[in-house]
């Protein structure tokens, strides 16, 4: 399947269509009160790394917390999980509003309250992300990912001009209280919101269990590890432009905060023309090519705004940085969807996120040291050099295409009758399949059942092995344990379409009558008889 319908072909559903302008909404107040906070930290301290820190405080809890926020988005009602970020944000925004107006704000305070907004975007990115693969088709997956960038930016090119005539006008409060209200809309369209949510007869899974499973789906899938390690070092040099860029603005252009509004201006206006170029992008290179030319891309905007004493030339390096940012971002977010199923999909991008977005609040906290310590034209051309680095990784670590594969669940599994009465609770479960292989498949199926092996522990199994029959050595047994029954089935259901052409070549060379043998048991522990077990002898009160 090619993935190349038109970046704004998913507009045409209507859950997606009203979801999307009410979050252009929330993301004006966003840049609004990131353009007043970052302000604001340079009139109450003299500190780069303090100014730096205000973006790290809002990433840094995307990096610590979205793997709970991608279990929740997994195993509850995104809808909800959503809402309930949303209320929050609208709560803290209007707390940082009243104490901004009663003078009481400190730089720490304010890195709190920001840290806090962070959190509210943690609980809501994953959820929001997972949903927009229920919202649109497959086919129009890639565009809708793209709009989301699109919108965010379409805000980030309007949103900090805005927000620097209102921080100029009538201070950083103003700014906040902004925002505060920016959440309104989106807060209605959820609340009108009625999805469908598929009906499971299994329980929902514990939050650790939930955590553990997405880790090692994302671990077991070669495609997510070439995404996480280019999306942290992208986070990392990326993260100098937009983390620096107040004291750019300050210190390199001599400039005031509508100067820096005009410049992240212009990074937005770059991100909306990458987002609206970006199918026909998509359709003329490789995915690892859109990747090297935005590592390039920031590479030399990095160095352009280091050297420029100019806002309009350094404006133009932010237009190369905005359309390389938003190429580059939603091509990891695409990938990661594309080849994720649907049952652990949230889970995938909040750990996409996390590593991301750790970068860039490592990268905005080095960047920040690094202009303490060096200066900031300085530390810009050492992120510049990070961003090469990433090009030069590519040859370990390259971008796969877009995947082709069908990840709706296989649907073949039933739940077999036991003869024994367990619960959904019993184990530990062991599970033996025999097969009868001739010798001259031996090669073929040992190659596929490594690849089975991928699939089983991916999908949840433990203490996966491989055994020969030393009487019958055509005769093969693969053993495999869940923790619990329903971890079994757990593991069965979480079978795709995908993983069919695997399942069907090894069936066809079993030889023997009928489909491979299953054995499903139960372990249990040997229990000595009574007499085996030595007690210690009464102790006698009376003495």
């Amino acid at each position: 399947m090619a993935y190349t319908s038109s970046t704004l072909a998913p507009l045409r559903h209507d859950t997606y269509r009203t979801i999307w302008f009410a979050s252009l909404s929330s993301n004006f107040g966003g840049l609004i009160q990131a353009v007043g906070a970052a302000w604001m930290m340079t009139t109450i301290t003299a500190s780069e790394d303090m100014v730096a820190l205000v973006q790290t405080s809002t990433a840094l809890p995307i990096m610590l917390f979205s793997l709970i926020s991608g279990a929740l988005a997994d195993n509850y009602d995104r809808r909800r999980v959503m809402l309930t970020a949303q209320c929050m944000m609208l709560a803290v925004s209007a707390l940082l509003t009243a104490t901004a107006l009663l003078g009481w704000i400190t730089p720490w305070l304010l890195l709190f309250f920001t840290f806090l907004i962070g959190c509210g975007t943690a609980l809501n990115n994953p959820s929001w992300q997972a949903s927009v693969g229920d919202m649109v088709p497959r086919a129009d997956l890639p565009g809708a990912v793209t709009l989301n960038s699109m919108g965010f930016n379409i805000t980030r090119s309007v949103g900090p001009a805005i927000g620097g005539v209102i921080v100029a006008a009538a201070g950083a409060a103003a700014a906040f209280a902004v925002n505060t209200a920016s959440y309104l809309a989106l807060i209605y369209a959820l609340l009108r919101w009625r999805p469908s949510t598929p009906v499971s007869t299994l329980p929902r899974e514990a939050l650790g269990s939930a955590i553990f499973a997405g880790l090692r789906y994302v671990s077991m899938s070669p495609n997510l590890e070439k995404v996480l390690v280019r999306g942290l070092l992208f986070g990392i040099g990326a993260s100098s432009i937009l983390a620096l860029l107040p004291v750019v603005a300050l210190n390199l252009v001599a400039g005031g905060p509508l100067t820096y509004g005009f410049m992240l201006g212009a990074f937005g206006i770059g991100a909306i023309g990458g987002a609206v170029l970006s199918a026909r992008i998509r359709q003329a290179f490789s995915s690892e090519t859109i990747i090297r030319l935005a590592f390039a891309g920031f590479a030399l905007s990095a160095v352009i705004a280091a050297f420029s004493p100019s806002a309009i030339l350094t404006s133009a390096g932010l237009l190369v940085s905005g359309a390389c940012w938003v190429s580059a971002l939603s091509l990891f977010n695409t990938i990661v969807q594309l080849s994720t199923p649907r049952w652990v999909v949230g889970r995938a991008l909040s750990l996409y996120q996390t590593v991301t977005f750790g970068g860039i609040a490592g990268g905005s906290w080095l960047w920040g040291v690094a202009a303490d310590r060096y200066g900031v034209a300085d530390a810009l051309l050492m992120s510049s050099v990070v961003m090469l680095l990433g090009i030069a990784i590519g040859l370990r670590f390259s971008m796969p295409a877009f995947a082709s594969l069908n990840l709706d669940p296989l649907n073949r599994f039933t739940e077999p009758a036991l003869s024994l009465d367990i619960t959904p609770r019993s184990g530990p479960i062991v599970i033996q399949v025999d097969y009868e292989i001739g010798d001259d498949d031996l090669a073929e199926f040992m190659e596929l059942m490594g690849e089975r092996r991928r699939i089983r522990i991916r999908d949840g199994a433990r203490n996966w092995a491989l055994m020969r029959d030393l009487e019958n050595p055509g005769l093969w047994t693969e053993t495999y344990h869940t923790s619990t029954w329903v971890e079994y089935i757990r593991h069965n259901q979480r079978r795709t379409q995908a993983d069919a052409e695997n399942i069907d070549r090894i069936r066809a060379l079993h030889r023997g009558e009928g489909l491979p043998h299953v054995h499903r048991m139960i372990e249990r522990q040997a229990i000595p008889p009574d007499n085996d077990v030595f007690h210690k002898a009464p102790i006698d009160l009376h003495h």
